[in-house]
């Protein structure tokens, strides 16, 4: 039976599909790198892991779902719909279930998006990350600049007009890459949601071993403020809303399953390294495809590991989820008079009984956190 720390089984649902055609250069996720992607198998184990989460049969309602990744999308339009199929045999979707897939461009066909909207999905997460074809090389990434646009209008002339695209900054300056134009270029495209992502270079990654044997310079922290404030001041320029400190949406078009998590409501997570948070215990599921795959064929536990967030660990989620949202942070007075410096210094605001960072303050988002947590529950 599904745990939730607030009565009732979760209304947040995530599912991971691992596979990718090739990893990126900067990425460290849990994915599975397949020339054919094996959709019955994988399938058939997604099946095994929902009956387990909700095998009491209880009723479970959902708010949101998600397919995250790897690359959801390389399941194709049957698979993604026959994916949709086996969620509705374990639950039933809200009328106004926000139904997300994440999405590469070269993946959007006009076939498979009808599939996906068909099947119930409304709002598509497009992995653009830039619009120059060097920079999508360096990345190694399938697509082009142009699939980008292709994958837009095919997604709306599908009925899928809450589309999403990604944007990464602060990359090498060895590029050359132009941000003001990968900005431009998406804001006449008029997705309904951008999120923006500063390049970390992980150690096991393609990226990573350039750095160490040298031939690859990070970029300076003078570039990632310089590239994080330009995009603040052009997508609110835009009409769009910074409502999270990596993400904008036009009115209306807040992601409300990422919006789940930032407020800590409970969730469930299948498929290999995906999380589960019940308010009280959080869980995580082995992360390598092919040991998922088969303890399920065996009946076994999937689990990798739990923890139970106790009165400290509750308090510096609280604090830092608190923070990197415009709603801001409820604060005690003491947690309110310990940030009064950061007022003066134009990297936050007091409302009220809430503390707002700043573009200034989310650039110091981890030591504001790190700070706030030493005083208390707020």
């Amino acid at each position: 039976m599904l745990e939730s720390g607030s009565g009732g089984n979760p209304r947040h649902l995530y599912i991971h599909v691992p596979f990718c055609a090739r990893r990126c250069s900067y990425c460290d996720f849990s994915i599975a790198v397949r020339r054919e992607v094996p959709v019955g198998e994988y399938l058939e184990a997604l099946r095994a892991e929902l009956a387990l989460c909700n095998r009491a049969g209880d009723e479970w309602r959902l708010d949101t779902l998600y397919f995250g990744g790897g690359t959801p999308s390389r399941l194709g339009g049957v698979g993604v719909q026959r994916a949709m199929d086996l969620v509705r045999e374990y639950a039933s979707l809200e009328g106004d279930c926000e139904v997300t897939l994440e999405a590469n461009p070269d993946d959007v066909s006009a076939h498979a998006a009808l599939r996906w909207h068909d099947s119930g999905v409304n709002r598509l997460s497009i992995g653009s990350q830039s619009f120059d074809n060097r920079v999508l090389d360096w990345m190694h990434r399938t697509h082009d600049s142009a699939q980008i646009e292709d994958a837009v209008a095919t997604a709306r002339a599908a009925g899928i007009d809450n589309v999403s695209l990604d944007l990464i900054f602060a990359l090498p300056e060895a590029l050359g890459r132009n941000w003001d134009d990968d900005m431009e270029r998406l804001i006449r495209l008029a997705p309904r949601h951008v999120s923006l992502y500063g390049l970390t270079i992980e150690p096991h990654t393609p990226a990573g071993h350039w750095r160490d044997r040298g031939a690859l310079l990070e970029a300076p922290e003078e570039r990632y403020e310089s590239d994080f404030l330009t995009a603040h001041a052009d997508f609110t320029a835009a009409g769009y809303e910074h409502y999270e400190v990596s993400n904008y949406a036009q009115p209306g078009y807040r992601s409300r399953h990422n919006s789940a998590y930032w407020q800590r409501s409970p969730y469930v997570g299948v498929g290999p390294s995906a999380h589960s948070f019940d308010g009280i215990v959080r869980s995580w599921n082995v992360a390598q495809y092919t040991e998922w795959f088969s303890r399920l064929g065996k009946g076994v536990d999937v689990k990798a590991g739990t923890e139970v967030l106790g009165a400290e660990e509750t308090v510096a989620e609280q604090v830092y989820l608190g923070l990197r949202t415009a709603s801001g942070l409820l604060a005690t007075p003491a947690i309110i008079d310990r940030s009064r410096s950061w007022v003066e210094a134009g990297w936050a605001v007091i409302a009220g009984k809430r503390i707002h960072l700043t573009p200034l303050g989310w650039l110091r988002l981890d030591t504001f956190a790190a700070d706030l947590t030493l005083v208390g529950s707020p």
